[in-house]
Order: C-alpha cells, then structure tokens, then sequence
C-alpha cells in the first residue's frame, strides 16, 4: 500500500470518528431535552391541586298533562272536554360528612274546559320545603334537625258554579310551620322520618273579606246586633304543637315508583290529641324518558276548615271533614 493510499484510509476513519461523535452528543442532548419535559410534566401532575369535590346536587323535574274527550253525533250522549295540568319539582341539596339542607319547590296548576261551561281550576298547589340538618358522627342516620314549611296557591278558588264570591286566595290561607326536632335520614331507601316537639303552625288569610268570616281558623269579625262591624277578623292564627313528617320513594316494579308523603300535626293549647293530617301518595309510571302517567290520591283533615253546604239557598256549616282529592293524568315530563 503506498503512502497516499494510507493517508487516504486514515482521513477517511477520523472523518468517520467525528461524525459519530458528533451524532452521539447530538441525540444525548435531544435525550436530555425530552427527559427534562418529562421531568417538567411529572412535576405539574404531582403538583396541581384536583378538582374541586361540589357537596351541593340539583333535580329540576318539569311536567304537562293532557286529558281530552270529544264527542261528534254520540249516540249515547255525553260532554267534550280537556284538562290540562302543570307540574314541576325543584330540589337542591347540600350534603357532607356531617350536615345536609334539603330545599325543595313543588308546584301544580290545573285547569278544565267543559262544553258549555267556564273554564275551571282543577289543581293549585305552591309548596317550599326546607330542612338542615347535623349530626355528630358521620356514621350516624339521625340528625338535629330545623325544618321551614310554606303552602299556599296561585289564583283564586271557588265551589263551582258560583264563581262571584272566592273560597280561598293567593296567601288566603298560607301556611308556615317553623321548629326543631330530629331527622331520621336513610339514604339507600330514600326515607326520611321527621319528629319535632317543638313546631309553630302559622295560618295567614290575609284577604279580609275571608278574614272576617273567620274562614280556616283566624278569629272573625265581631258585629253589634244591628249588623254593624264593630272589628275585623285576624288575618292570621298562630298555634305551638308537635309536628311528624315522614317521606319514602321506592320502586315497587320496573318502571313504576310509589313516593309517600305524611304530615301530622296537633296543638298544645287547642284541642290537644286532634290531629292535622295531610297525606299525599303517588305512583309513576315510566313510558320512556319523556312519557310518563301518574295516579294519586291527596288526604286533608284539618279541624281549623269547615265543610260549608248550601241547601235551598241556606248555607249549613258541617264543620271538618275529610278531604279527598285523586289524581290521573299522562304527559311529558322532562328531568335535569
């Protein structure tokens, strides 16, 4: 091999040499970079704070139903008519280891039109719920509990047919119950059962015309012999008792869930031992997402409401009795 075949061969392996080395230090730096954004993002993850945990849930249900009858010829006879009823349920309530604040909003409004004959009210209902509670071991379903009630309507009602001379209106009556007490919560079988010792029960009639007939419960209006109003009726009657709630939902059948709702109540001062009962009991039954029937029955004895009866023209006091409304209906309902 001659001496410019040498010099050739040894220029060719230190060319080679430094390349490799130099592609060699090139990728330990890329190798470094891409390690330290390794570095950098196992940082960021172990570093942030996680999302905050929210204790509050809502439930907004909104509800139409619809009931039609019509008759063209009908040999048999008979009256076309429609009802329609609107619904709705607004829940939010808050929940930790030891505290829950239950709020919820119910409403209905019903309506009916028979031929021949004015448009009708069927169902009225406004209702806010409202209960906290706290417990001192997170182990434990029962709570010290305060609970706020308010009931009243929207729009006038009448007994039909006479529609010149209301029977109750917007806050006449309302109704307010505030105490204390203890909550029994179960979670698993949505039950909740509550006892107060201590409740006060608020009727407001705060139109005066109803006031001064002393119409559920409020004092009425006292009168001389000849007629003259001497003072009007209290728009409002206060009274301190016991108070028992109680609340259940439960799915009996695929598709079909019973929901039970129970409030006693009775006075210290009047008439200790009479006992106010509202009982309300529903089934749905679930067509889909968004069709769904329902059928319920609503129980009211309320000794502060007399049962008032017309017979040729003379109006006869029945005193209380028990109320009883059913209910039936199909519609939509949407849930969010």
């Amino acid at each position: 091999m001659t001496f410019l075949n040498k010099t050739i061969i040894n220029l060719t392996l230190l060319i080679s040499t430094c390349s490799f080395a130099q592609i060699t230090i090139i990728t330990s730096k890329k190798d470094t970079i891409n390690a330290n954004k390794i570095d950098q993002a196992m940082m960021t993850i172990i570093t942030s704070k996680p999302d905050t945990v929210s204790h509050w849930t809502n439930k907004n249900i909104l509800g139409i139903d619809v009931s039609e009858i019509a008759f063209v010829n009908w040999s048999a006879g008979g009256t076309s008519a429609i009802t329609a009823l609107a619904r709705g349920q607004l829940k939010r309530d808050y929940k930790d280891d030891k505290q829950v604040w239950s709020n919820e909003l119910i409403f209905r409004y019903g309506m009916n039109k028979q031929e021949g004959v004015e448009l009708r009210k069927t169902d009225d209902v406004f209702k806010l719920n409202s209960t906290y509670g706290y417990r001192t071991s997170p182990r434990s379903n029962w709570y010290h509990s305060a609970k706020f009630n308010f009931n009243t309507q929207f729009t006038d009602g009448y007994k039909y047919p006479n529609t010149t001379e209301p029977i109750s209106r917007p806050f006449a009556p309302a109704y307010v119950f505030l105490g204390v007490g203890s909550e029994y919560i179960y979670k698993p079988e949505k039950l909740n059962i509550y006892l107060s010792p201590l409740t006060l029960k608020s009727t407001m009639v705060l139109d005066q015309t109803l006031a001064d007939k002393g119409s559920y419960g409020v004092e009425k209006a006292v009168y001389d012999a000849s007629g003259n109003l001497i003072s009007h009726g209290k728009k409002s009657k206060n009274e301190v008792g016991i108070l028992a709630t109680s609340y259940i939902e439960k799915e009996v059948a695929n598709n079909i869930t019973v929901k039970n709702r129970l409030t006693l109540y009775t006075d210290y001062l009047h008439n200790f031992g009479n006992i106010d009962v509202d009982w309300q009991s529903y089934a749905d039954l679930k067509v889909n997402d968004y069709v769904k029937a329902n059928i319920g029955i609503n129980l009211v004895y309320d000794e502060d409401i007399d049962v008032i009866k017309e017979e040729n023209g003379v109006k006869i006091n029945e005193g209380p009795k028990v109320q009883l409304k059913q209910i039936l209906g199909i519609g939509i309902e949407y849930a969010f």
